[in-house]
């Protein structure tokens, strides 16, 4: 048995060269056993089988590993798992003879290699989200700032050039258990390991950020599993705005519906009953920004009276040039998905929850941007307004934001679609997706949620059936 041994566990350079030597070599992935020198230090391991000792250059053969291995060997070799070298090493003997063997989703060793770097990138991404510098004041010259962080895998010195890059300007020290990174405006040097207690628990800037942290935290938005997923409770004690977050959590929905409130108009004033009046009201409409930029309302359009009412988002570009709803790409989409479904568009009544198109400009173009809680909120009453004007038997709403100008709330689509909810004035609401998120896949996810956006469609359709059995004269 071969034992190769990896002084530093993330040097993948080291890894790379002395595997290149093995494989070309011919040794065999049951030939050879890696370690990392700490675990090499272990005075109850057996012997090697034998110690290697290179052979003849003539033996020696090319080896090939295409860009995808190297990019995920990168990465992965920053991972804790004892087994990575050898998996690596694995994957690279078989690579000589299955080229594509990273493509196949079934092979286990490719399944176990995907993980590795899944869960690699995620520990980097929450260094980069949850590390908190501190001011530590000096004698002479700016103050060095401090951060402590304790990752899951061997990613210090992977996120090194990030930091630097991002606070290139700053002096400051990142100190892990492992080792303690040090940047003085000029060169990156490492340090021995250091404690949690070695950073200052407070610092002056932090109230400012507690104060910026508190008017920012949108209650609307506010999913607490989603939230803790994404921020996980073992980071809280790192972060100073984690104290505030309970007390947050808490007054969520007095805020929310606080939002909705200060969204609707006053209390004398009588919602619209014919088109024009609705129409001229939209129109003079600035009780949010999107109301304000200069565009114009894009206005629903179909019959009163409808077995169905489509509620979009918001109009696009194309809308709003044209003033009509659902006429671009999306619009394109959702009408051939509704043709299948035995869904006649002219019998229905198309609408937008958001009657302006919110953009942001770069140059000539305007980039769709989404509407806000608060902005959906506030156009919720002309929806209601509307509502009241069409009378639909039923609802598709597509998207989140539809779902919530109809249900005061952000619904969930992956818990909520595939069944009606009942609005508070009886009416039935499915909810599915907004075609634009179909548009914007590809691959094995796009034909997947297509496939769903039809079920969908094919129980409103259904239900339509049902509806209009009950309706048509004997």
């Amino acid at each position: 048995m071969i034992v190769a041994t990896l002084q530093e566990p993330d040097d993948f350079e080291a890894w790379r060269d002395e595997a290149r030597r093995l494989v070309s070599q011919g040794h065999a992935p049951h030939e050879v056993s890696w370690r990392d020198a700490a675990e090499s230090e272990d005075l109850f391991a057996a012997p090697p089988a034998h110690t290697f000792s290179p052979a003849p250059a003539t033996s020696a053969r090319t080896v090939r590993a295409n860009r995808a291995f190297l990019d995920q060997a990168h990465l992965a070799i920053l991972h804790r798992d004892g087994a990575r070298l050898d998996l690596l090493y694995r994957i690279l003997w078989r690579l000589q003879d299955e080229p594509r063997l990273l493509g196949d989703p079934a092979d286990p060793d490719a399944g176990a290699l995907h993980r590795l770097v899944r869960q690699v990138r995620r520990d980097i991404h929450k260094m980069r989200a949850f590390l908190r510098f501190r001011a530590m004041p000096e004698d002479t010259g700016p103050p060095r700032y401090l951060a402590w962080f304790e990752p899951d895998h061997r990613i210090e010195r992977a996120n090194a050039a990030f930091f630097r890059d991002r606070f290139a300007s700053q002096r400051w020290s990142i100190l892990t258990p492992r080792l303690t990174l040090h940047w003085d405006g000029k060169s990156l040097n490492e340090a021995p390991p250091a404690r949690r207690e070695d950073v200052p628990a407070h610092d002056a800037t932090e109230d400012l950020w507690l104060g910026y942290y508190r008017s920012i935290f949108n209650p609307a938005r506010l999913k607490v599993g989603a939230m803790v997923k994404e921020m996980p409770r073992r980071y809280w004690k790192n972060l100073p705005e984690a104290a505030q977050i309970p007390a947050l959590i808490a007054g969520a929905q007095q805020r929310e519906a606080a939002m909705i409130a200060t969204g609707a108009p006053p209390a004398d004033e009588p919602a619209p009953t014919t088109r024009e009046a609705l129409a001229d009201g939209i129109a003079q409409c600035r009780r949010c920004p999107i109301g304000c930029n200069g565009t114009a309302p894009v206005l629903g359009e179909g019959p009163l009276d409808p077995p169905l009412l489509i509620l979009g988002e918001q109009p696009g570009d194309t809308e709003e040039r044209t003033g009509r709803p659902f006429v671009g790409p999306a619009g394109e989409l959702l009408n051939a998905h509704l043709t299948r479904a035995g869904i006649a568009r002219a019998q229905a009544y198309v609408t937008n929850a958001v009657k302006h198109f919110k953009f942001e400009r770069q140059g000539r173009r305007l980039l769709h941007q989404n509407p806000t809680a608060n902005e959906i909120d506030h156009c919720r009453w002309w929806l209601e307004a509307e509502r009241a004007l069409v009378r639909p038997r039923a609802i598709l709403a597509l998207g989140a934001s539809a779902g919530r100008a109809l249900l005061g709330r952000t619904p969930s689509i992956g818990r909520e679609r595939g069944c009606p909810i009942p609005l508070p004035d009886g009416t039935p609401m499915w909810l599915t997706v907004h075609p634009s998120y179909l548009l914007r896949l590809n691959g094995a996810a796009s034909t997947r949620e297509t496939e769903r956006f039809k079920a969908d469609l094919a129980l409103v359709s259904a239900h339509l059936a049902r509806e209009n059995r009950l309706h048509t004269p004997a």
